[in-house]
């Protein structure tokens, strides 16, 4: 299953009711700010993107030194 499948199955969401998310965000929000709040949420999700990466980035690092560390101490009790 690819991963567009999954979100799909997971929002269940088809055509009309997207169709009928769009015109109530025009209707609520207008054309003029529409874009606006999309830039807004766009950056928010790189933000959010950016945060997990560099949490992940920093567990992999930890990661990586203990087992440095562990192969420090194993060369010790061989040698």
């Amino acid at each position: 299953m690819q991963s567009y499948e999954i979100v799909y199955a997971v929002f269940n969401l088809g055509p009309g009711e997207i169709l009928l998310i769009v015109l109530v965000l025009l209707l609520l929000f207008g054309a003029k700010r529409l874009p606006g709040l999309a830039k807004g949420l766009g950056q928010g999700i790189r933000e959010f993107k950016g945060a997990v990466d560099g949490a992940k980035k920093e567990i992999q690092d930890v990661g990586d030194t203990i087992t440095k560390d562990e192969e420090k101490k194993e060369e010790k009790k061989s040698a």
